[in-house]
């Protein structure tokens, strides 16, 4: 066996061992159906053991005591709670700093090209919001190939398809090399100059009615109100009533051209911390392929700290008045 004949037998065993160990790891990516999958779809690419799955639920009821991924999860999955990519109390919608993000990127062992699955809990409309704000995490640090279960776990549990129980097993670190695509995020100050240019993009206030009136707001808000000029429309809407799960594409198309939120004009979704904000921005993006909108991460928490003008705000009287009553502001 002559020099060059060697070296062609040991790359290939290389390249053979490191494809086994690739599939091995389970983590070569597959083609997802799309950005909403339903149960048996992500039945079929557990079975194929082609995709992550992250089970954001909170690993704990609200107890802190009655265990949730503990009692039950999709096979496989990996625990990464809502909470965890959240920001600081005082700001919760800030954007986390990439290198937190790439730590904890890390200890869940994914690489942004991988396929990923996000399934929470299912429960309702609010609960799908967290599980879009870490899809639209993973997607401005690099992640390509993102999708979220439809329904959750319950949809999964529904279906009466299998449940694994107890800890996760350990999984080795990754070392991911993540960068944000600012192109997919406004801040409070290019916002503020954006509407001082007269620029203003369709601001879509995703809150419930109450807040954007300005009869309610949440607690790590300084003031009760929406951004100037915005526009009304409850993430809810989005679902099937009283549930967490979206509607079909075609009535999501249906309402979003109905609405004027199929068009030209760049948009930027807010809320209270860029938490329902991350649905409407899912929505009109991944599955309407809207690619002139964005997202306000922190939201009327930032802005109204930093004392800028405000629409529906009330008297100072009537401001005042809630204050001392403790009335008009989210529990949380």
């Amino acid at each position: 066996m002559n020099i060059n004949t060697r070296l062609f037998s040991s790359a290939f065993a290389l390249l053979l061992m490191l494809a086994m160990g690739f599939l091995a790891s389970g983590v070569q990516a597959a083609n997802l159906p799309g950005p909403i999958v339903s149960a048996q779809q992500l039945k079929a690419l557990v079975d194929s053991k082609s995709v992550v799955v992250l089970d954001t639920r909170e690993l704990f009821q609200t107890d802190g005591k009655t265990p949730n991924y503990a009692a039950g999860h999709i096979p496989g999955s990996r625990p990464a709670p809502y909470s965890l990519f959240r920001g600081p109390k005082e700001n919760p919608g800030a954007v986390m700093p990439l290198a937190a993000l790439t730590q904890l990127v890390a200890s869940l062992g994914l690489d942004p090209q991988q396929a990923v699955v996000l399934a929470g809990s299912g429960s309702d409309a609010t609960e799908f919001g967290g599980v879009a704000r870490i899809y639209w995490n993973l997607k401005a640090a690099g992640f390509t190939k993102l999708a979220v279960l439809n329904g959750g776990t319950g949809a999964w549990m529904a279906a009466k398809l299998p449940l694994d129980k107890g800890e996760p097993a350990k999984i080795p670190p990754s070392r991911p090399k993540l960068t944000y695509n600012q192109a997919m995020m406004v801040g409070t100050d290019e916002l503020n100059q954006l509407t001082k240019s007269g620029k203003t993009p369709l601001l879509i206030d995703a809150r419930p009615e109450d807040f954007f009136l300005g009869e309610m707001r949440h607690p790590q808000a300084a003031r009760w109100g929406t951004l100037p000029g915005a526009k009304h429309w409850d993430s809810e809407e989005w679902f099937v009533a009283n549930t967490g799960r979206l509607l079909d594409t075609t009535q999501l198309r249906s309402i979003a051209q109905r609405e004027g939120f199929v068009s030209a004009q760049p948009q930027v979704s807010f809320c209270n911390a860029g938490h329902w904000a991350a649905t409407h921005w899912f929505i009109l993006s991944e599955i309407l392929g809207q690619k002139n909108v964005r997202m306000y991460p922190e939201s009327v928490v930032a802005w109204s700290k930093a004392g800028l003008p405000m629409d529906n705000e009330p008297s100072r009287s009537t401001a005042l008045m809630r204050q001392v009553k403790g009335i008009g502001i989210m529990k949380n």
